[in-house]
């Protein structure tokens, strides 16, 4: 019998390759994504192929009750998504307040209920500058606080927690560790504004595009601005915002 997994997956490029790794480690893997009322809400499409194409069980949680309350977001119809490199301060506005703790608290549930001893995520190093919920100290507190809520509920090992192998990587990483496992990048939704195609001018368009460079990944994406990309990263090199 395969070990259990529970994992968060939005569709993005991380997520997809967090599911990639834990299929090649052999786990049944839960994977939860969540409605909020995001703008680019397309992305569960996405992420619903690669679960398809793994063989992996795929819900949807609606948390579209509590969308106006984290209105303070540009993710949420709060504000406009701006256009930039994802280290630029205004992309603070794309902030969703405790987001990654409402979502792995709901996920942890689900892990103790079907046995497994941890929760997946894809957050990684470049996450660090803009998202509180993304950092190691998040982490390792809400790992903590899940191993409490989960004491005597295991009757073999403990609780372990948030499983987070991108913590301390970047971007360009995971597309290496993609491209390496023969990840589709096609089936990956980046873009924030939710448009046809990939805007190419948002935080994560521009990292998309930059990850795919540093790694030397071929980028298949279809952008609707490809110059603005690499205009943001050679301003954020010479440390402008």
């Amino acid at each position: 019998m395969k070990d259990k997994a529970v994992a968060i997956a939005s569709g993005g490029m991380d997520s997809t390759v967090l599911l990639y790794d834990l299929n090649e480690r052999g786990f049944e893997t839960l994977v939860l994504s969540f409605d909020y009322g995001q703008r680019h809400k397309k992305e569960l499409d996405f992420i619903a192929i690669t679960c398809k194409k793994l063989g992996f069980e795929h819900r949807i949680i609606d948390l579209t009750g509590i969308t106006e309350l984290i209105t303070s977001s540009a993710l949420t119809f709060g504000k406009e998504v701006p256009d930039g490199h994802f280290a630029d301060l205004t992309m603070r506005q794309t902030v969703v307040p405790n987001r990654n703790a409402i979502m792995l608290s709901i996920a942890a549930g689900a892990a103790m209920n079907i046995g497994s001893h941890f929760v997946a995520t894809a957050v990684h190093g470049g996450d660090h500058f803009i998202y509180p919920d993304c950092r190691p100290a998040f982490v390792d507190a809400l790992s903590m606080a899940m191993s409490l809520a989960a004491d005597d509920l295991f009757t073999e090992g403990a609780f372990e927690g948030i499983y987070s192998p991108f913590i301390t990587t970047d971007k360009a990483y995971i597309a290496a560790l993609g491209h390496a496992m023969h990840v589709d990048w096609n089936d990956t939704w980046s873009c924030y504004k939710g448009g046809e195609i990939h805007c190419g001018r948002c935080g994560t368009c521009v990292e998309r595009r930059e990850a795919f460079m540093l790694s030397g990944v071929e980028d298949p994406t279809l952008y609707e601005d490809y110059d603005f990309a690499w205009e943001a990263i050679e301003k954020h090199k010479r440390g402008e915002q």
